[in-house]
């Protein structure tokens, strides 16, 4: 599924990343633990958390994440929207819970990594 249509689908808004919206991703993995994040070995992976700071960045750069959405109307900062430029990552900032939105993607066929 592309990145846009995840937005589409959330009714979420891309803050970081708009040029890559057109890349896809085929797993979904949800946490605010960026220590289980780190366990992962799934290409075209978007992460799903409501933990917005700099450590779920750096967490997803070390782990090769490239679109990372944010849940329960979290808001990233300035300082994370400068490190995901640089880094290429997608953010999207949802409305949603963290559960609605795992059963969305779900049921639009994003798989889960296990």
């Amino acid at each position: 599924m592309k990145i846009r249509k995840i937005a589409e689908l959330l009714e979420a808004q891309v803050v970081c990343g708009v040029d890559l919206i057109e890349n896809e991703v085929r797993y979904a993995f949800a946490s605010d633990l960026m220590s289980d994040v780190l366990t992962l070995e799934s290409e075209h992976l978007v992460l799903i958390t409501g933990l917005t700071n700099m450590q779920t960045v750096r967490t997803a750069e070390m782990a090769d994440i490239n679109c990372i959405v944010f849940v329960r109307g979290k808001k990233v900062t300035p300082e994370m929207i400068d490190v995901a430029s640089e880094n290429n990552t997608v953010l999207i900032e949802c409305k949603y819970s963290m559960f609605r939105t795992i059963g969305m993607l779900h049921d639009a066929g994003v798989s889960p990594v296990y």
